[in-house]
């Protein structure tokens, strides 16, 4: 009989305006490494972050070791003995490496941590590991990749682990590197404990793995499948198709592409993306397909001018651009990914939001004139079908569609040509993404130029005229979105899904 030491029944998570997990099912055995498949979105981060504590279960049911479990805190999960790796490693790069690896239970006496205790329990770990030479006093800073993420497997093992849950572990290792991960988590299995291994890289899974499940949606469609002999259409087949209706607005006839308004060369950040070359013309949308981590965000950031290239240019209209300052003179815009905390003032009136861009437009004799932001302002909110109407509201206030309208607002109410949208409908309702479509659709029919980057394969295909496919750093693939389908594109993002001598 298998020993069971995880199984979730019918979990549920709900977000304002997103039912994130809806009905998952997921059962793991000791000494497995069961993977955990699914496309951006998908419910994986949400779900590995309600095992470890972070979040909270709003329905169904979570057994461990035989027994229900709701942890209350990180903490009190670990106790239990769950860890989770995060692809963002949570280590202290000022403490050392045994500082990290018991940070939240240090070897202590009379109120004093054991230092010598702590360093050489650390040491044995390491060893068990398969790395004694990493130093136990050595600053974690100074660990390359590879040495950070067996710190993070240490303090998961001092802890006494009993499962292991992995996010993404190989996505910054050398290929060698990934090879010694192997190595451990088979030594880790031999001794009982188990693993949820999560990536997109199907070559892996069928390596390491032993069972998989694939969500998609928030919801499991398919349970402890084979890892090594299910077919890879299979698969994919399992992680595409949507529970959501997109609702599109019509794309228009594919005339004879004007001159370009954009044209990126060679633009290269070593370490995150290298030699993008890409262009858009007026009135044109293009998107970039790809999975978290392959550069795409990194791209959009240093076309705006927010991040520095190491080499290549970015010329609008005939002109080269750098910096922020340069790209929004210029006439570019950006929505950012991370809207609340990269792109809104979210205690400042919606007005003072959508006029931020365009400010010395308002200014008259060094003082700016607050009924005519307001009145601009209101009539973008007319143009957007803003909801509340009222300008005055804070921004924090708005749903997640809403804020969103108010930062491509402040765009409109500029003289901007290009629009570069980083995940434009992230956290937004389904009613209001099709208003944002609408939006984004009309901005083009203006002439507007927009790039766009989403984690969501069929918003870029049913937005975008043309398709930009981006793998590890790497612009891949070009072509119309009327000759791409979402399983064509996941199988390019997802590296080597259909190597030679896997099951098709």
């Amino acid at each position: 009989m298998s020993d069971v030491v995880l199984k979730l029944t019918d979990v549920v998570k709900t977000f304002p305006g997103v039912r994130a997990l809806d009905g998952v099912q997921l059962e793991v055995e000791a000494g497995e490494v069961h993977c955990l498949l699914g496309q951006n979105g998908a419910g994986k981060s949400t779900l590995i972050k309600v095992l470890a504590g972070v979040h909270h279960a709003d329905g169904g049911e979570i057994s461990w070791l035989g027994e229900p479990f709701a942890p209350a805190t990180p903490q009190a999960a670990m106790r239990a003995g769950i860890a989770t790796i995060y692809q963002e490693l949570d280590l202290v790069d000022d403490l050392s490496v045994a500082e990290n690896a018991f940070l939240g239970h240090e070897h202590a006496r009379f109120g004093f941590t054991r230092r010598r205790s702590t360093a050489g329990r650390t040491k044995e770990i390491l060893a068990r590991l398969g790395h004694a030479e990493i130093p136990a006093t050595q600053l974690v800073r100074k660990l390359p990749a590879a040495g950070k993420q067996i710190v993070s497997m240490a303090r998961a093992l001092s802890h006494d682990a009993k499962l292991i849950v992995m996010d993404e572990p190989s996505a910054v290792l050398a290929h060698d590197e990934v090879a010694n991960l192997f190595r451990i988590i088979r030594e880790l299995t031999a001794e009982g404990i188990a693993v949820i291994y999560i990536s997109h890289r199907l070559a892996e899974i069928r390596e390491i793995g032993d069972r998989v499940t694939v969500l998609k949606d928030g919801r499991t469609t398919a349970a402890n499948l084979p890892a090594r002999t299910t077919p890879t259409r299979e698969l994919v087949g399992k992680m595409t198709g949507r529970s959501i209706e997109y609702v599109f607005p019509p794309r228009p006839a594919t005339g004879e592409r004007n001159e370009p308004l954009l044209v990126v060369s060679g633009l290269t950040r070593h370490g995150e993306f290298a030699d993008a070359n890409l262009t858009v013309a007026p009135g044109e949308i293009v998107g970039i397909a790809g999975l978290v981590g392959s550069g795409r965000s990194e791209l959009l950031e240093t076309i705006f001018g927010a991040r520095r290239p190491d080499a290549g240019t970015v010329v609008l209209d005939g002109r080269r651009v750098s910096g922020v300052g340069k790209a929004v003179k210029s006439g570019m815009g950006m929505a950012p990914e991370e809207r609340k905390s990269q792109a809104l003032l979210l205690d400042e009136p919606v007005y003072k939001n959508m006029t931020l861009a365009s400010f010395a437009g308002f200014a008259h004799g060094g003082f700016t004139d607050a009924r005519d932001e307001r009145a601009a302002a209101l009539k973008t909110a007319d143009q957007l079908e803003l909801r509340p109407r009222d300008v005055d509201r804070a921004a924090r206030t708005l749903s997640g569609g809403n804020q969103q309208k108010v930062v491509v607002g402040r765009w409109l109410l500029g003289d901007t040509r290009l629009l570069l949208l980083d995940e434009p409908t992230r956290g937004v309702d389904v009613g209001a993404r099709a208003e944002l479509y609408q939006v984004i659709r009309g901005l083009a029919e203006n002439g507007v130029g927009v790039l766009l980057v989403s984690s969501e394969v069929p918003e870029v295909l049913g937005l975008a005229d043309r398709v930009l496919v981006m793998r590890e750093g790497r612009l891949i693939h070009e072509a119309p979105a009327g000759e791409l389908d979402e399983d064509t594109v996941l199988d390019l993002v997802m590296a080597g899904s259909l190597l030679e001598g896997e099951p098709a």
